[in-house]
Order: structure tokens, then sequence, then C-alpha cells
């Protein structure tokens, strides 16, 4: 009993101390950026002069410190709910009404799922507000928003419908495995949890992103043979190329791939269309098209899968220890199952310990953003993709003028003039 209290209090000790000091870190990150971008707002770096406006630098200078200031309020009442679900027993008490409440009347699969699904419940009201002063006021006051208030409120409904109909069966299959299949339940939940990752990946494009934006066929011949002639000549298929009605939500821009295998679809934001030349869109898609032909797409994949793997290992391992619920605020039942209460606490501290680690997977994306950009260059024009850039990052107010640690810990694509100076250096295709 002394050893198991022993561990329970080292645990908490250390989840106190990495919380903590991630924390401290993120405040510290955010801080430093703020105070550099508003040091270079009122000068437009020497190499994007003449390229961008000094009313554009300072518009994303603005976006920029309001976005990382809203970041931090956010940071703050996240880590006071963290602590109250954990240490302060939030999730203990949900755990003991919910037991004593369903138990008797649903059984012990019914209790569990009520436990998930009050937890995330609660969770998506918590952030709501958030996400509602985002849309409507962040984005709004810096010119993005585009959606109203209607349209927002039918999104989450769409997302809470979608959420419950997809994680409601996986939730059971997950916490049935976990009690009926023996010590290896984490294997065979592993397995589960690809397979139905795999199943998004292919119900997505047809099925899931249609119920948010309209898809229609790109109509426009000249890119339409343009992107054609591109994916045949870097040898990929695609089963079709989409526009989305992305200006509906926000005037942000972008494009992307969807689907597995033959399936995949290209899929471009109504507002890229509109702001990019057909050889500026072309090298975009060619970027898209250097992240397969270097396998990125399928080695994130894997790492995921990898990741999870070894994710519900320790979950397997952590649910038999007493002290790993007794050190996180919760008390672990003699006469129940504490699977669901075991994955939530593991979800809810994991992200904690991650986060000191996440640099490394950052950096990891900018070389692979690297190495799309030299492919991009390869096969049609790395002026056209500097281009391209250079208008995205005026549209979408990204600052110019990044901090160096903060760029080092978060940022998963180069910043701009790292990005561009290395794209300059390369040959070109065109």
């Amino acid at each position: 009993m002394q050893n198991l209290s022993l561990a329970a209090q080292a645990l908490s000790l250390l989840f106190a101390a990495c919380l903590v000091a991630s924390l401290a870190i993120k405040f510290w990150l955010a801080s430093r950026q703020i105070r550099h971008v508003a040091r270079h707002r009122d000068a437009v770096p020497a190499a994007f002069a003449g390229f961008v406006s000094l009313a554009a630098h300072q518009r994303a200078a603005d976006y920029t410190i309001a976005k990382l200031r809203f970041g931090l309020v956010s940071t703050a009442i996240g880590t006071a709910v963290l602590l109250g679900w954990t240490m302060l027993g939030g999730l203990e008490a949900l755990n003991v009404w919910l037991r004593n409440t369903t138990l008797p009347a649903l059984g012990p699969l019914g209790y569990q799922l009520a436990l998930l699904g009050a937890f995330a419940l609660i969770s998506a009201l918590i952030d709501l507000p958030l996400e509602a002063w985002s849309t409507f006021r962040l984005e709004q006051a810096h010119g993005f928003n585009r959606t109203s208030p209607g349209l927002w409120l039918a999104d989450q409904a769409k997302g809470l419908l979608v959420g419950v109909l997809l994680g409601l069966p996986i939730a059971a299959l997950i916490l049935w495995l976990m009690g009926s299949t023996g010590p290896l339940w984490w294997l065979w939940a592993w397995l589960a949890w690809i397979a139905f990752n795999l199943l998004v990946l292919v119900l997505y494009p047809t099925v899931i992103a249609p119920l948010f934006n309209k898809f229609k066929p790109l109509e426009d011949e000249s890119l339409k043979a343009s992107v054609e002639a591109l994916m045949a000549r870097c040898g990929f298929a695609a089963k079709g190329f989409f526009v989305m009605d992305g200006s509906r939500r926000s005037a942000h821009a972008n494009a992307y791939f969807t689907g597995l295998g033959p399936a995949k679809r290209v899929v471009f934001f109504d507002t890229l269309l509109s702001k990019l030349t057909v050889p500026e869109v072309e090298a975009v898609l060619a970027h898209e098209l250097g992240h397969f032909k270097h396998r990125h797409v399928l080695k994130r994949i894997v790492a995921m899968f990898a990741l999870s793997g070894l994710g519900f290992w320790l979950i397997g391992w952590l649910a038999q220890q007493f002290w790993f619920y007794l050190g996180l605020g919760a008390v672990p039942a003699l006469d129940a199952p504490n699977d669901a209460l075991a994955l939530l606490l593991f979800m809810l501290a994991g992200p904690v310990f991650m986060f000191f680690v996440s640099p490394l997977f950052a950096a990891l994306s900018r070389k692979q953003e690297y190495e799309a950009d030299a492919y991009a260059s390869a096969q049609t024009s790395a002026q056209e993709l500097s281009a391209a850039l250079l208008k995205l990052y005026e549209d979408n107010a990204s600052t110019l003028t990044p901090d160096r640690l903060y760029v080092r810990f978060y940022y998963s694509h180069p910043p701009a003039i790292e990005r561009l100076k290395a794209m300059n250096a390369l040959p070109d295709a065109a």
C-alpha cells in the first residue's frame, strides 16, 4: 500500500511539473513571438520589398498578434479545465455519478459509453464559446470570417452527429475488446483502430466532406488541362478535380488531396482559384504531388499508426496499475470496469508529456515541405511556386517575421523567408 501511495504521488508530481513547464514554455514562446512580430511591424523585410505592401505586412502582424493573444487565453482556460478533470477530481466525480446512475440500467458497456459520451459533450460545450469567439470576433475582425451564425450552428450540429455515428461504434468495439479479449486486448484494439481510420479516409471524400461543403467538378478547361497534364507527367492518377465552396465560411485559401489510392481526389478551394493564375495553381498542386512522390503521406500514416499502437500498449499496462488512476485524481472501482476511465485519463495526460517532443515532429514536417517544394520546382516552376506562396502568405495574413525559436518549436512549414530562399536556389523546370 505504501508503494502504491508513493507511485501515485510520484505520478501526480511528474504530471504537475510537466503541466507547469509546458504552460511556462507556451507562454514564453508566445510572448517572444508577439514581441518579435510587433517589433518588425513597421517595415517590410527587404527580401519581400516590392512584393508585399506595408499595409498587407501590418495586417499580417496584427492578425498574428491577435491570434497569439487569443491562444494565450485558450491555453490558460484549457490548462484550468485539464486540472479540473484530473487533479481536482472532475472526471472522478462524473465517473462516480454515472456509475451509480447508469450501471444498473445500462450494464458495464452502456455505463462506460455514457462516461465517454458525457465527457465528450461537456468538453465540447466548454470549447464552444472559444470557437464562437475565434470565428465571430477574431476572424471577423480581420476580414476572414464569412460564415453566418446559422451556418456555424449547423456545422456544429453536423459535427456532433458525425462524431456520434462514427465515434460510438468504434468506442463500443474498443471497450468490448478491452473487457473480453484478455491481456492482448490492446493489439486487437489497435488493429480495429487502424481499420476504422482507413475506413474514414475512404468515406471522407464522398460521404463526410459533402455534409459540410459543396463540391463541383472543375469547370475551367484551361486549368483542368494543365493539371491533368501535370498529373500524367508526374505519374499520378486522380478520380476527379473538384472545387469546394470554401468562401462560404472563410476567406482563407487552400488545396488538398483526399481519399486513398486511385480514389484520390484533388480539391481546390474556390478562394484559391480566385487568387492564383493557372501556372501558380499548377505549382501549388505539384507541391502536393511532391508529398506523395516522397511518400510523406504514407510515412505520416504509418507513423500515426505506430504511435497509436504504442499508445494502446501503454494503456494496456497503465490500466492495470492503481497508481495510474490515483495519481491523476481518480479512484478505480473494484466492482465495475475501469476501461473507459483509463482511456480518458490517458487522453488527458498524454498530450502534456508529448508536448516536449512536438518540436521533433515539427522539424520533420518542415524538412518534408522543403522536399515537396523541390519536387514542385522540378516539375513546374520555382518562380511560379514562389509567386503563389507570396500571394497566399499575403491573403492569409501569415507573418513574414516570426520569432526563430517559435518557428523551431511550432512551425510545421518553414517560414516564408527561409522557404523562398531555398526555392530561389533550386533549378527551374520552366
